[in-house]
């Protein structure tokens, strides 16, 4: 992970994960759908503020992700929010396309429990 510029107002607000990571709920703004659950760093962070495409660290690749870079299903952030902890980011994002990996609309689709 990089070095970040995130503004130090927001960084001093973050309580990140052991490995310097915060979790990402990301919602379709409009209608409040649930899309998916994505990881940031302060870089992420910053990079997402400061360009409105929606930006993620990926723990699998070790590497930044921008939503729809490779696929065109695109998220154009249009809210971030902290919650009262400071442990959860919560996107509000204008949804293109699938958000999922697996090609559906939300990476819950497939995961009804009840």
């Amino acid at each position: 992970m990089s070095v970040t510029s995130l503004d130090p107002a927001i960084a001093a607000r973050l309580k990140r994960t052991e490995d310097g990571l915060v979790p990402a709920v990301v919602q379709q703004h409009d209608t409040g759908e649930v899309l998916m659950l994505a990881w940031m760093d302060d870089e992420a962070l910053h990079r997402t503020l400061t360009t409105g495409a929606a930006t993620y660290w990926s723990r699998s690749r070790g590497e930044y992700w921008v939503k729809g870079a490779t696929s065109g299903n695109t998220q154009r952030v249009v809210s971030v929010a902290l919650d009262c902890d400071g442990d959860t980011l919560l996107l509000g994002v204008d949804q293109t396309g699938a958000a999922c990996h697996t090609g559906d609309r939300t990476c819950f689709d497939a995961g009804r429990l009840l």
